[in-house]
């Protein structure tokens, strides 16, 4: 059974996702307030985490932030009234999973989270050998990359975004395909997710490797994922 921890100001909010979680199979914990939520997405690590944005004492953006620069892989899955772009694009940007706007349906929440926790508990199949390229190694068993030797600290969905791109290494993967395949759903018009986390894996992989970059562009298509050694001019 899968831990949620949802961090929520709202009780009523709150109550209403905890107890539509734990009936579609979770096991579900809240927190209202921000510190108290990174606190316990320190000590407890769930498998997924639900974020308000607007919460007292320390806000979601910053929550998200200080998370992933501790290390702290857990999906998050943010719920919240801001629903413009550009907060969509910061919340990612900052390592949020997924971004749903209020008012949701409480059923497009849990396939929200389920597909967290999907991405969250796969693993390679048995047998499921490293690709190494170059100066980068994907390690299926592990759920990490390297780069040069060292860890490329990927979340378990920048990893698998960056596992499905190896595998059909020299073919364009549309963002469309990308976006099923990883979150489980279609992409909607201006739904920008495939190209943040492309992004957050350039700067994780592409600009940490010493000698080559590894994901192309295909403007209006997709990505492909292709070595090339890094020149002063390179394009990626």
């Amino acid at each position: 059974m899968s831990k949620v921890l949802i961090v929520e100001d709202d009780k009523l909010i709150a109550d209403a996702m905890a107890a539509h979680l734990r009936n579609a199979g979770f096991d579900s914990v809240s927190a209202a307030r921000g510190l108290t939520g990174l606190a316990r997405l320190r000590d407890e690590r769930p498998d997924i985490c639900v974020l308000d944005l607007m919460l007292p004492e320390l806000d979601g953006l910053t929550l998200i932030e200080t998370a992933r620069r501790e290390g702290i892989g857990t999906p998050i899955v943010v719920v919240s009234a801001r629903g413009s772009e550009q907060d969509r694009v910061r919340a990612l940007d900052l390592g949020a999973d997924d971004y749903l706007v209020k008012p949701f349906a409480m059923r497009e929440l849990v396939a929200r989270v389920r597909a967290a926790a999907r991405r969250t508990s796969a693993r390679a199949p048995e047998g499921a050998e490293p690709i190494e390229i170059e100066e980068l190694r994907i390690d299926p068993p592990v759920v990490q990359a390297f780069v040069d030797g060292m860890s490329a600290d990927l979340t378990p969905t920048e990893f698998r975004l960056l596992h499905v791109l190896a595998l059909e290494r020299g073919r364009v993967v549309t963002r469309d395909e990308l976006q099923q395949r990883i979150w489980g759903r279609r992409q909607t018009y201006r739904d920008r997710t495939v190209d943040v986390f492309v992004r957050r894996l350039r700067d994780k992989v592409d600009r940490r490797a010493s000698a080559h970059t590894f994901i192309r562009t295909r403007y209006g298509v997709g990505y492909r994922f292709e070595p090339e050694p890094k020149r002063p001019d390179a394009e990626t």
